[in-house]
């Protein structure tokens, strides 16, 4: 997450999804974009410049991972979403609170985010 709404985003999308990027970043208040890297992410990469990645999984393939793997579930909904019902075990970190829970975060095992819809825990990630 950007702490400061006001701060200037250089925005770094596939081809064509600026537009989209530009909404759904505004759509959550931040309305700073003040441009995008020509070529997109593809000519990031091509570059050799470095980056991350998330892995998007579904409802089956979590459940297989729960299971087994039993990873650290991080809950980004807000607190009355989670309070309504949860992923048992799941920590309640809010999507807009989530720069403060920073060092929950294991940088040594696998861990998901979780949300109604997807939207949330992408931009968490």
């Amino acid at each position: 997450m950007i702490p400061d709404v006001q701060q200037e985003i250089l925005l770094i999308t596939y081809p064509d999804g600026q537009e989209e990027a530009i909404t759904r970043l505004s759509r959550v208040g931040y309305d700073n974009a003040i441009g995008y890297l020509n070529g997109g992410f593809e000519s990031w990469a091509t570059a050799g410049k470095d980056f991350d990645s998330v892995e998007r999984i579904s409802a089956t393939e979590f459940e297989k991972s729960y299971q087994t793997e039993k990873p650290l579930v991080f809950d980004v909904r807000k607190k009355s979403e989670y309070d309504s019902e949860h992923i048992i075990g799941a920590i309640n970190v809010p999507l807009n609170e989530i720069n403060e829970h920073l060092a929950q975060f294991p940088k040594d095992r696998p861990f998901v985010l979780h949300c109604a819809g997807g939207y949330r825990s992408m931009l968490a990630a």
